[in-house]
């Protein structure tokens, strides 16, 4: 069935009129009238990203703190590479990217566990990188700097998503990691 053009101008017009009455606007985008626009992607430059020893053999642990002057997101999670190796640690549990939001001066942690414990397999590494968002180029850490000082062994990584304390993402680590 065809819709008459008289009847589609019709309906055209009433919805226009619609979103005019309401103060609505139908801009790709546009954040709806009376509500604040998302935070945008942190710029690498005001954040600092960070790794130490996650006290276990195969264990790193990252922070990123937003040190700019508004609040913005970061992927909530981390890319961390492996030198000279393709690919990145998988995030446990599984999940998808999104948005993790930091305040100024507000930290997100996360654990890496570079190969399963006794692992024999796989390959050692002298660094790794972690970017808070896959659009960073991030930040490299030689082996010393997380506590694996004859290399880090790397074999199925994996990375927590962030969170609010280290503890929360050692927990994380821990409980899918078992």
């Amino acid at each position: 069935m065809r819709l008459s053009s008289a009847l589609i101008a019709a309906l055209t017009a009433t919805a226009a009129g619609a979103l005019t009455a309401t103060g609505a606007t139908a801009a790709p985008g546009a954040a709806p009238a009376g509500t604040t626009a998302r935070p945008g992607v942190c710029q690498e430059q005001s954040l600092d990203v960070s790794a130490s020893s996650g006290g276990q053999r195969s264990v790193a642990r990252i922070a990123v703190t937003n040190r700019g002057g508004s609040t913005c997101v970061v992927d909530r999670i981390p890319t961390v590479t492996f030198r000279g190796l393709d690919g990145s640690a998988e995030a446990v549990p599984p999940a998808t990217s999104g948005p993790y939001v930091l305040s100024p001066g507000e930290h997100g942690y996360a654990a890496v566990r570079t190969a399963a414990p006794g692992a024999t397999e796989g390959h050692v590494v002298r660094s790794l990188s972690v970017a808070a968002d896959p659009s960073h180029h991030g930040v490299t850490f030689g082996a010393a700097t997380v506590g694996m000082g004859r290399g880090i062994q790397v074999w199925e990584p994996v990375t927590t998503l962030w969170h609010t304390s280290r503890a929360a993402a050692d927990r994380a680590l821990a409980d899918a990691t078992r």
